[in-house]
């Protein structure tokens, strides 16, 4: 699957910061913006990876579960 977030890179004291309003709980920093961007694209997927796992953990075993795909 394939998505498209948005990311936002401030200056920082040392670093630059990166955010993404999309998924508020991922940040990245980095001493470019290749790192900050590299950073903050492994912490939007760890986000989206946890709360996959956290929501699936709470399907009733009687419930049908089935794969969607949106790109």
């Amino acid at each position: 699957m394939k998505y498209q977030f948005t990311a936002v890179i401030e200056p920082g004291e040392k670093y630059l910061i990166g955010s993404c309003p999309e998924v508020p709980e991922a940040n990245g920093q980095g001493l470019t913006r290749e790192e900050c961007l590299k950073d903050l694209e492994a912490s939007i997927q760890s986000v989206l990876e946890f709360k996959r796992d956290e929501g699936l953990a709470h399907i009733p075993p009687q419930a049908e579960k089935t794969t969607l795909t949106s790109e």
